[in-house]
């Protein structure tokens, strides 16, 4: 899943950024209003997260120019405004949920769980197949024939992305941004790389290879 992190403040951007890496997100990360306008109107992003104390242009501002574009992103608004006004503001203008700073990395992890579940119009937590069963709080992957595994960071990443829509083939750009945040050096064969690593950990039938188009699993097992 590909994140846009909008934070102006240098030590809660970094730590932000870190957590979300290790959790399997590719993270963009920019620093004011008019930068982050400009991210969302040339990228696609599964998320943004948006401080509103912003220089340049005000995260009311950037999360008001999402919605006139009738972009559906969900937006999860970062901010210490705590105000009751601040926060119905916010989510009138289109914000799919609010985080008051400081908070901890588990709840916002957990509070972008559930955000994606409503986009991808899903109640349960878990992410299956029929063939593969991922948990995306725990990173743990589980199929009938072999025992639960935790996945690495980008195993994870590659598998949800895949799961997320079963049926459909996903490039290896398109895996790849699913992986590698800006300025991330994009490693050579590293999609073949994981599926590999994948296939070892789960079994060989969970990823099928679609030959010059990219990578899939089945719809229903």
């Amino acid at each position: 899943m590909r994140v846009l992190l909008v934070e102006d403040d240098p030590m809660i951007g970094e730590a932000v950024q870190d957590a979300l890496k290790a959790a399997g997100y590719a993270v963009d990360w920019v620093k004011d209003g008019c930068a982050a306008d400009t991210a969302a109107r040339t990228l696609r992003y599964d998320l943004i997260l948006l401080d509103l104390g912003l220089p340049g242009k005000d995260g009311h501002d950037v999360l008001h120019a999402i919605r006139a574009h009738d972009d559906p992103v969900p937006v999860l608004i970062l901010t210490a405004r705590d105000a009751l006004s601040e926060r119905l503001l916010g989510l009138d203008s289109g914000a799919d949920d609010y985080v008051l700073k400081p908070f901890q990395m588990e709840e916002l992890l957990a509070r972008m769980r559930a955000v994606l579940r409503r986009k991808e119009g899903r109640s349960a937590p878990i992410l299956s197949n029929g063939v593969v069963t991922l948990d995306p709080a725990t990173h743990i992957a589980t199929t009938p024939q072999r025992q639960p595994v935790r996945l690495t960071a980008r195993e994870f990443a590659l598998l949800r992305a895949l799961l997320a829509r079963p049926g459909a083939i996903l490039s290896r750009s398109k895996l790849e941004d699913h992986i590698y945040g800006w300025g991330e050096e994009v490693e050579s064969n590293a999609i073949e790389y994981i599926i590999h690593s994948l296939r070892k950990k789960l079994g060989n039938n969970v990823i099928e290879n679609v030959r010059g188009l990219g990578w899939m699993v089945s719809k229903s097992g």
